[in-house]
């Protein structure tokens, strides 16, 4: 075994066969691990995701996104049975150790090399465990050892005016600030609401935005958003709705789902985000509860969020 940061890395292997990821990121909820990976090719990340959820037992969920993938899987180990063609490559270990996240992938040819040199170089990766380089018929096999991060998602409504404004973009502009301030921000999803609700500017939808943060720092997140939002909003009844972790709680995307086919009213979200743990947070005004907190059950489904229910 060679123990490498990407720095390393990048000086050991310049070839022209290698080609960096450019981010990895694992957040950690219990005993779940959602890792992000942005993968060097837009389309061809899609590969990687249809073999590692073929191969490997330990994930749970897997999407793309653009260049993007996410893996959802449980802590623990179990031996991948490569091979080609059909189970290439995979994760055949996670583990959290103090403040670092510790994943196994191992895959053969070129998948192998993915494995090892091209995460290992990537942003995010503090240094990987080199135990097969991989490459030509070969297989490749390393640890890749991150930060032990946490995950926050933000539920933004009634940031406008029937005059002017748009919360999709208030709460675009506000991620991006939060990202100039460390926070890592991975997503923006636009959430169709009750359309024939008689209190709607126009179009009806609520935002959800996940962030990746340091253990600890979650509340600073929430009150910088809180600040940001109240500097910019339009509107006298803007509300924050804040989730911590991986899981969605059953009992949220259910409300979510009806908020997108009826009308709710504010007592019924504060009731909602009490049964299941959700903060919701008045920045100008109560009314935006409700569409913050629907944002918050469908954030990881955006085919559901978009939907329009008339």
């Amino acid at each position: 075994m060679e123990i490498l940061t990407p720095k390393d890395l990048k000086e050991k292997f310049n070839d022209p066969w290698i080609a960096p990821y450019q981010k990895v990121l694992t957040m950690v909820d219990h005993d779940l691990v959602e890792i992000v990976e942005y993968h060097p090719c837009v389309s061809g990340s899609h590969w990687v995701v249809h073999q590692y959820q073929r191969t490997s037992e330990l994930i749970l969920k897997s999407y793309r996104d653009g260049n993007k993938h996410v893996f959802i899987t449980r802590v623990g180990k179990t031996p991948l049975e490569l091979k080609a063609s059909i189970n290439a490559a995979g994760i055949e270990e996670v583990s959290v150790e103090g403040d670092e996240v510790k994943v196994v992938h191992a895959g053969l040819a070129g998948a192998g090399v993915g494995a090892a040199m091209c995460r290992g170089m990537a942003q995010g990766v503090k240094r990987v465990e080199l135990y097969d380089v991989g490459g030509g018929s070969k297989l490749g096999k390393a640890a890749v050892i991150t930060p032990k991060m946490e995950k926050v998602v933000l539920g933004v409504d009634d940031t406008d005016t029937k005059d002017e404004g748009a919360t999709w973009t208030m709460a675009h502009n506000m991620g991006m600030e939060l990202a100039k301030q460390g926070f890592q921000y991975l997503d923006h999803v636009i959430v169709q609401l009750y359309p024939h609700n008689p209190h709607k500017t126009q179009n009806c939808v609520s935002i959800a935005l996940t962030f990746a943060v340091k253990p600890g720092e979650n509340d600073k997140l929430v009150e910088m958003a809180q600040k940001l939002l109240k500097e910019k909003t339009l509107s006298q009844k803007t509300a924050i709705a804040v989730l911590n972790g991986i899981k969605i709680p059953e009992a949220l995307r259910a409300y979510s789902e009806r908020a997108k086919k009826s009308m709710i009213d504010v007592e019924e979200a504060e009731k909602v985000a009490k049964e299941v743990g959700v903060e919701l947070i008045e920045v100008t005004g109560s009314q935006g509860k409700i569409g913050a907190l629907a944002a918050l059950g469908l954030y990881d489904d955006v085919e559901e969020a978009v939907k329009v229910y008339y």
